[in-house]
């Protein structure tokens, strides 16, 4: 009798180290018997959007190419990635949320054509579905290319056709979206100017900042994705409050995840790290361990928003007093701070310059030292651009724009930006504070470790501006009511 041998077994490229190599009759098997359905998909209503962005950048570079990728999976660990978010100048033109998709902008006569080349699906007839870390057994189901061209109202290619597409693009005469993509920033070589050095090649740069400043003024459509944003946003705030006990102390990381279940159950994610600083941690500007715990008496400073399934942003905070009711130095502190934003807030619009949102609110907050007794200098001297002492209690920046990213229009130049004037469709935050750091000997001791920052989001109308997050009470006696009507009210599950 012979030796029976065994079955010969298959590894297709692609696949992970541990994953086990097949019989064939197990592989004849799992490629009959399936059935491939087409997804019922139309138009997003958004499509006409993201059309007039992409002609408004084909106008800013007229006869040149531009490519713009999402970028790529970020791995965790070992072979875990991280959640993926696409790169937000590239959702901002396509609204595509997939990774490795690249969206090439080439010139015509009148314009550009636009080409997103994306990952396709692949049919029952390849094992990919069932054995690649892309197949759909392990993934989900992925749009086809034609699918998504309908979906996003963009011509679609194959993202395997793309390195032919890139190979003869004259460096002179393309500019490329870099720091996404490494394949694409290797295949496409930057044109550098004689005598330039930067880090960024200018030319790439400027295809930067375009979109930046494209991004500056909002659409209706975009407008109403903050709002959502915003409204989910105080949701979260009040399903915090609502587990937030008055006498007992309870872990920042809690209350950190309560509010991430609101931001996954009602949007696409948390827009940034929150930030849950009890009692000191509330000093400490970008506290997002979040390993301490609340304790009754104190204060609560909460630095958080949801970012909607869009991928549009709030960014709010609020301080609550944890056991109901602000003492009288922590009220004094408060509505210092509190009239520094609302000073702000009034400013705001059409032709005000971005800086004086600022200084209005940082005189107030100056002032407020003043009567404190902290300054060591009058409040004139302490504003002076040469002095600004009074910002070792204070040390950051009154606004940002805020949109598809929390920080939005990060590339936009200078003078059209932190330089420049606000517009009608401009969304930013203001968000004055005054922190007390436990380690300060220049401040009396009852005020260390005290921190308050209020924030909220503002649209810039045609005759001032509007918050957006007004859903949520500032002053300090409404604080108070609306944290005893969360307690009041009890937990809840997002639904």
């Amino acid at each position: 009798m012979t030796e029976e041998r065994p079955e010969q077994t298959v590894t297709p490229e692609g696949t992970e180290s541990h994953d086990p190599d097949f019989p064939e009759k197990f592989l004849e098997f799992m490629r009959s018997g399936w059935r491939d359905d087409t997804l019922p998909v139309g138009p997003r209503p958004e499509v006409p959007n993201y059309a007039k962005r992409r002609a408004a950048l084909s106008a800013a570079f007229p006869g040149e190419t531009l490519v713009i990728p999402t970028g790529t999976e970020k791995v965790r660990a070992n072979d875990t990635d991280y959640p993926f978010r696409p790169g937000s100048d590239y959702a901002y033109l396509t609204g595509d949320h997939d990774p490795d998709g690249v969206l090439v902008l080439r010139p015509t006569g009148s314009g550009h054509d636009a080409t997103l080349y994306t990952r396709p699906r692949t049919g029952r007839d390849s094992d990919e579905f069932f054995r690649s870390r892309h197949g759909e057994l392990w993934v989900g189901r992925r749009y086809a290319l034609a699918e998504k061209a309908t979906e996003l109202g963009v011509e679609t290619a194959d993202l395997a056709e793309l390195p032919a597409a890139l190979a003869d693009l004259a460096p002179r005469r393309t500019r490329v979206l870099r720091g996404f993509d490494p394949g694409v920033d290797t295949a496409v070589r930057p044109y550098d100017e004689p005598g330039r050095s930067d880090d960024a090649p200018p030319r790439d740069r400027e295809l930067a900042q375009a979109i930046s400043e494209h991004k500056l003024v909002k659409d209706e459509w975009e407008l109403a994705q903050l709002q959502d944003a915003v409204d989910a946003t105080v949701r979260g705030f009040e399903d915090v409050a609502r587990v937030l006990p008055a006498d007992r102390p309870v872990r920042e990381r809690l209350l950190e995840g309560v509010f991430a279940l609101r931001a996954r159950h009602d949007g696409n994610e948390v827009g940034y790290g929150s930030i849950v600083g009890a009692s000191e941690h509330a000093t400490i500007l970008h506290w997002v361990r979040n390993t301490g715990q609340t304790r009754p008496g104190e204060l609560l400073l909460m630095d958080m928003g949801v970012e909607n399934r869009n991928l549009y942003t709030a960014d709010v905070t609020r301080v609550l007093p944890v056991s109901g009711r602000f003492s009288p130095l922590q009220r004094q502190v408060y509505e210092a701070v509190y009239a520094a934003q609302q000073a702000g807030i009034d400013v705001i619009k059409p032709g005000v310059a971005f800086k004086d949102v600022h200084r209005t609110s940082m005189r107030v907050l100056a002032e407020a030292l003043s009567d404190l007794g902290l300054l060591p200098v009058s409040v004139d001297e302490a504003m002076d651009e040469k002095s600004t002492i009074y910002r070792r209690w204070t040390l950051h920046g009154t606004s940002h724009m805020l949109g598809i990213d929390v920080h939005d229009c990060a590339n936009a130049r200078k003078e059209t930006y932190k330089d420049g004037t606000l517009a009608e469709g401009y969304v930013l935050t203001v968000e004055p504070g005054l922190y007390f750091q436990p380690e300060d000997d220049l401040v009396p001791e009852e005020l260390r470790g005290i921190g308050v920052r209020i924030e909220d989001d503002i649209v810039v109308t045609a005759t001032g501006s509007v918050n957006l997050s007004a859903g949520l009470p500032r002053r300090a006696d409404e604080v108070e009511t609306w944290l005893a009507e969360q307690r009041e009210a009890g937990p809840r599950l997002p639904g």
